[in-house]
């Protein structure tokens, strides 16, 4: 399977907190919520197309917890989002979680890059990512991501979870596909080549863990 991240950021980078003020407050954040006054047909058909190619869906335990708590009650049929969320195979990866309660879930507690490079090499389309920014962040070093697909918002919120932070290794992209929607988000799909200047590999993957 292709390993795809799908993120909503900020324009200075940030992706913690897009839904809602209490979605995640952790650090002290207080601006979430961001993303609610750029949601027009646009984004939803981004965010749709998404769906329509996932295979399975990998998640940080924080995320997890988020979206558990949420699409198991939406039923709608023509809901994409919440068909492929509801109905798809899931992992989330987490040294903590014991009983995911989320029908189709298996939980990654060993080492999480083994076990995921072990989910690529399975038949199918996507293995997509969605927030879990700690985790995203860990499959950039790792050299695991085939495809990044971005939707960025034009707000600047300040200190929050980002996708690529000054750790993050030197990467090169081609891009794939890219739009802006009526509301001024800018969409773009991204995949990685050879960066001259080397990279950085993480071999350790228990920093992913309860991500």
């Amino acid at each position: 399977m292709r390993l795809t991240i799908q993120a909503f950021v900020t324009l200075d980078g940030v992706m913690q907190g897009p839904g809602g003020a209490d979605e995640d407050r952790s650090g002290g954040f207080e601006a979430g919520g961001w993303l609610v006054p750029f949601v027009d047909e646009g984004f939803g058909e981004v965010v749709d197309s998404w769906f329509r190619r996932v295979d399975a869906v990998l998640l940080g335990r924080t995320t997890f917890e988020l979206m558990r708590g949420f699409w198991p009650q939406v039923t709608d049929p023509d809901d994409a989002t919440a068909a492929a969320l509801n109905g798809k195979p899931k992992y989330v990866v987490s040294s903590s979680l014991t009983d995911p309660d989320w029908s189709g879930t298996r939980v990654l507690s060993g080492d999480p890059l083994e076990e995921i490079r072990r989910l690529k090499e399975q038949p199918g389309g996507e293995l997509q990512v969605h927030g879990s920014a700690r985790l995203a962040r860990t499959l950039h070093e790792a050299g695991l991501v085939d495809e990044y697909r971005i939707l960025t918002f034009p707000v600047t919120v300040g200190q929050g979870k980002r996708l690529f932070d000054e750790e993050a290794p030197p990467r090169r992209y081609r891009v794939v596909e890219s739009r802006v929607t009526p509301a001024g988000v800018v969409y773009t799909a991204l995949t990685p080549e050879a960066f001259s200047g080397g990279e950085i590999s993480i071999e350790d993957g228990r920093e992913v863990l309860d991500s």
